[in-house]
């Protein structure tokens, strides 16, 4: 995968529908796997990251107009505590770390957040193992085997 990331409805849905298929599923970060595409890479049953791969993770945000601040807010503070329980939920990071990354106000430069680059994403517990293409086929391969025993 390599995302800058987007629509948060979509990309939450194609992630649980990733979750849920009952065949051994790899995931690979290339270039980035930023914001949604964070659960996106944590649904598979292992998940990969090229060294030079990052990962911002960061709280829902919005540009534009918004009309019913105190419903938004309150619709947003919903969004955000399922994006968190499924990157709990499909990830080894503890919930204490993810807040912290999330509402980081010294990483970014006009917002908050934390971009992780291959390692720091292994190292919090987001993503199994740093590895390319090889790794993540072989790791494939060896789901598979394991399933058909």
């Amino acid at each position: 995968m390599n995302t800058i990331g987007g629509d948060v409805e979509a990309g939450l849905a194609l992630a649980e529908l990733i979750n849920s298929i009952e065949k051994p599923k790899v995931s690979l970060v290339l270039g980035g796997g930023h914001s949604i595409g964070v659960p996106l890479a944590t649904a598979t049953d292992y998940s990969f990251i090229v060294p030079t791969a990052s990962m911002t993770i960061h709280p829902i945000r919005t540009t534009g107009l918004v009309i019913g601040v105190p419903q938004t807010f309150r619709y947003f503070e919903k969004m955000q505590q399922r994006i968190i329980d499924f990157i709990l939920r499909t990830s080894n990071i503890e919930r204490k770390e993810l807040m912290k990354l999330m509402y980081a106000t010294d990483e970014i430069a006009n917002d908050v957040g934390t971009i992780l680059i291959g390692h720091e994403a292994v190292n919090f517990g987001i993503i199994d193992e740093v590895g390319g293409f090889s790794k993540a086929l072989t790791k494939l391969r060896s789901l598979i085997g394991d399933q058909s025993k």
